[in-house]
Formats: structure tokens, C-alpha cells, sequence
């Protein structure tokens, strides 16, 4: 390699070190632009920000009573619901078994009732029933023997022996 080829590359070289600087002065500056531009809107919100939480600050402060005796009031209100509660699980227990010792009362009752209807059929069945069914056999006895008497013609010999032998 010739000494003016080397001057050649060394004056490229140089040129786009140059170059390069200068491109990162105009992008040094962007930046520095851009981040100023930021800088004063972050500024403005910061403004607004600090007013917001100022006003925010002073609305709690502000109701910072009445949240206190909202909260009270929410636990007297849960502590009376307790009570209550307590007082209904008492109260339905107690009905509960009320309403068994009937339900048992009712059962004898009825089982009772039961009882007495089956032995007052029983009783019917003894005292009316079966001299009625007496009577009737009775009755039903006389009126085969009126039958039997009414009955003057008796069957001739053959027939009586053709029944006999269709028996056998």
C-alpha cells in the first residue's frame, strides 16, 4: 500500500469520525430538547397533581368525623344483629322443640284413636254382627225345611236312579 492510498483511507476515516460526532451532536441536542419539552410538562402535571392530592388531603380531613361514626355506627349495627341473632336461634329452638312435644302428643293421640276404633269394631262385630249371623243361619235353616216340606210331589224312582248313575 502507496503512502497517498493510506492518506487516502485515513482522511475517510476522519471524515466520517467527524461525521458521527456531529450526528451525535444533533441527536445529543434532540434529546436534550425532547427531555426539556417532558421537563416542563411533567412540571405542569406535577402543578396539578400536588393540587389534586392537596384537595384530596383535605376532603378526608374533613370527613374524617364522619367516617369514624359510620364505622361506629356499623359495628353497633352488627352487634345489635348478633344479639338479634342470638335471641332467634334461642326462640326457634325453643319452638322447635314445642312443636316436637305436640307432634309426639298427636302421635299418641292418633295411635290411641286407633286403638279404640279397632276394639269398638271388634265389639261390633261380637255383639251385633254374630247373632245377626246367627239369626240368619237360623232363618236360612227354616226356610230349607219350609221348601222341603212344601215340596208334596216327590221325584219319580227313574229319574233318581238315572242321577245316580250319571253320579257314578
Amino acid at each position: 500500500m502507496t503512502d497517498d492510498v493510506f492518506r487516502f483511507w485515513v482522511a475517510i476515516c476522519a471524515a466520517l469520525g467527524a461525521l458521527a460526532t456531529i450526528v451525535q451532536a444533533v441527536l445529543i441536542f434532540a434529546i436534550h430538547r425532547t427531555a426539556r419539552g417532558i421537563n416542563q410538562r411533567a412540571e405542569a402535571l406535577q402543578g396539578r397533581a400536588e393540587t389534586a392530592l392537596d384537595s384530596m388531603k383535605q376532603m378526608v380531613e374533613e370527613n374524617r368525623p364522619k367516617i369514624a361514626d359510620i364505622t361506629s355506627q356499623a359495628a353497633e349495627v352488627v352487634s345489635s344483629a348478633k344479639v338479634q341473632m342470638a335471641r332467634l336461634d334461642v326462640f326457634m329452638a325453643d319452638a322447635t322443640e314445642q312443636a316436637r312435644v305436640q307432634m309426639d302428643r298427636v302421635d299418641a293421640i292418633v295411635l290411641d284413636t286407633m286403638g279404640k276404633v279397632q276394639e269398638t269394631t271388634a265389639v261390633m262385630q261380637s255383639t251385633i254382627l254374630k247373632p245377626v249371623r246367627e239369626v240368619n243361619g237360623v232363618v236360612s235353616g227354616l226356610r230349607a225345611a219350609l221348601s222341603a216340606y212344601s215340596k208334596s210331589a216327590r221325584t219319580p224312582v227313574d229319574s233318581a236312579t238315572q242321577d245316580e248313575e250319571m253320579f257314578i
